[in-house]
């Protein structure tokens, strides 16, 4: 990948010292061929010798697997704008009637919830605050959780629930089980 790197960075210079009259300049940029830029490039002497290059791109060596770099995102999946906001809508919208109802069937102290600028506010008082938000140019609903920390979640078209990618979990599910367990009663939000 560094090699790639330098030869991009390599031949970027290399155009750019070329006059405005070179014969390059008619060809896309895209279409020029490798044996045809290594020509050039031999020819021009403004430029230093075309070879690997031992200074280091980055100053520490990561070595993440894939449960710790950041997902690939599949566009084809994304939902129109005005789907993405039916969806999240109703989602946040059941949950809060579900929790209002929930409130009443808990004791605990501080149990508030509060809806206003798509966020809904889910208070636990001294158990700690829940917040779940529409993140519109992602076309996720983003959840912030005093258990479980923060969690993005797309739609699943073919379970047709709010799931994070990383664990495939369901986002009913993780509030139904951390509601329980903070709370002490169940509670259904699917």
């Amino acid at each position: 990948m560094a090699s790639k790197l330098v030869l991009q960075r390599t031949l970027f210079r290399f155009l750019q010292l070329l006059s405005p009259t070179s014969s390059i300049h008619a060809v896309p940029f895209l279409s020029v061929k490798a044996s045809e830029f290594t020509s050039l490039y031999r020819k021009n002497s403004l430029l230093p010798p075309l070879s690997s290059s031992s200074r280091s791109l980055c100053s520490r060596n990561f070595n993440l697997d894939e449960s710790q770099g950041p997902l690939t995102m599949d566009y084809r999946s994304l939902l129109e704008e005005g789907e993405f906001h039916r969806l999240a809508d109703s989602t946040i919208h059941t949950v809060q009637e579900k929790l209002e109802d929930y409130g009443d069937m808990v004791e605990v102290d501080g149990f508030d919830i509060d809806y206003g600028n798509d966020v809904l506010t889910i208070k636990l008082g001294d158990l700690g605050t829940y917040v779940l938000n529409k993140q519109t140019p992602n076309r996720q609903l983003w959840l912030s959780s005093p258990l479980s920390g923060p969690s993005r979640f797309d739609w699943d078209r073919d379970t047709e629930a709010w799931i994070y990618r990383r664990n495939k979990a369901n986002l009913n599910k993780i509030l139904e089980g951390e509601l329980e367990e903070l709370c002490g009663k169940p509670i259904v939000l699917s």
